[in-house]
């Protein structure tokens, strides 16, 4: 068998990426006059290479170099970053509601979104953005680690609430407060909800050695059914005096929120009751005196482990006027 002849390294092209730079000296050239064949030869690329830097030079010469740009890919619609934007209110807005969504229901208001957006865009090329966005899978997985969001299907509580607790609690708890005589201004609600507030739905670039911005608090609200009194918040943190702090000498004691703090950042029993005997109880107290009321509260709460059946037996005695009531399990979304 013969051996195969070695072709000439004259025809052959190396396979390197074309820089940014580069691209746009080739436009440049051309625009002076030199022709393509000469610019094929001069940075040795095949001549269908150099058309189609030309074709594109409109997207080229549009992209500010100074930013660190040094290649140009496929472009990404400038509208999918408002697309998404929307999206993840949405997505926010379902998960609140307790609904259940998956990869092809977000898909698909992806796709209603994107179409509203360029409706309302004047100027904008109408069909040929709708033909390049499809809502793909490629997209969605993409869309995940742009905004952060690792689980699409409602699940926990939501996924299993008990209606008909729901609907029987209604009624006795309708009937505890005529018993007892509670005003909405005595009848307070409490609620935790984590806060990933570092969680951002703008696109952004981050090296390899960085690790993706995903930091989150604890947050628990309490106001009253007139709501005229929002009671001070509870933040727990992971990081009992954040750099932050120390930088701008900032004092815990005289923030807007009782300030708490362990490894995981949740609520634990210790933490939720000091909030109740040095936070809730005093303000409500305060409260009740100040608008000439009995010193007579009903205090509504979910049962998670952080609020203990015997929470009762905690309060300090000069806040026995305050009764606990716990949601039945699995209401707490229809309630």
């Amino acid at each position: 068998m013969s051996p195969k002849k070695k072709p000439q390294e004259s025809t052959l092209y190396k396979r390197l990426k074309i820089t940014f730079k580069i691209k746009r000296k080739i436009i440049e050239k051309q625009k002076r006059g030199v022709s393509v064949a000469d610019l094929a030869r001069t940075y040795n690329r095949s001549t269908s290479t150099i058309c189609t830097i030309l074709k594109n030079k409109g997207k080229i010469m549009e992209v500010d170099a100074s930013k660190g740009v040094t290649r140009i890919s496929t472009q990404r619609l400038r509208i999918l970053d408002d697309v998404e934007r929307l999206l993840l209110i949405w997505i926010n807005e379902k998960q609140l509601q307790g609904d259940t969504i998956n990869e092809s229901i977000i898909c698909e208001k992806a796709k209603v979104i994107f179409a509203d957006l360029v409706k309302k865009t004047p100027g904008s090329s109408t069909a040929r953005e709708e033909v390049q966005f499809k809502a793909s899978r490629g997209w969605f997985e993409k869309f995940k680690r742009r905004t952060g969001i690792h689980s699409v299907v409602t699940h926990g509580e939501a996924a299993s609430s008990d209606t008909k607790a729901a609907e029987n609690f209604i009624a006795d708890f309708k009937k505890l407060v005529d018993s007892e005589g509670y005003l909405p201004q005595q009848v307070f609600n409490c609620d935790e909800t984590g806060l990933f507030w570092k969680k951002m739905p703008k696109r952004t670039y981050i090296t390899a050695e960085e690790k993706p911005m995903k930091d989150r608090l604890t947050l628990l609200f309490c106001a009253n059914a007139s709501g005229d009194l929002k009671i001070k918040p509870l933040l727990i943190y992971h990081s009992e005096t954040p750099r932050a702090f120390k930088k701008c000498k900032v004092q815990r004691s005289k923030l807007n929120v009782m300030w708490r703090s362990n490894k995981k950042a949740w609520v634990t029993r210790d933490i939720f009751t000091d909030w109740i005997n040095e936070v809730f109880g005093p303000s409500v107290k305060k409260y009740l005196l100040e608008m000439n009321l009995p010193l007579h509260v009903l205090l509504v709460m979910d049962n998670a482990p952080a609020h203990p059946p015997s929470l009762q037996n905690d309060l300090l005695e000069e806040y026995n006027f305050i009764k606990i009531q716990f949601l039945p399990p699995n209401t707490t979304p229809l309630l």
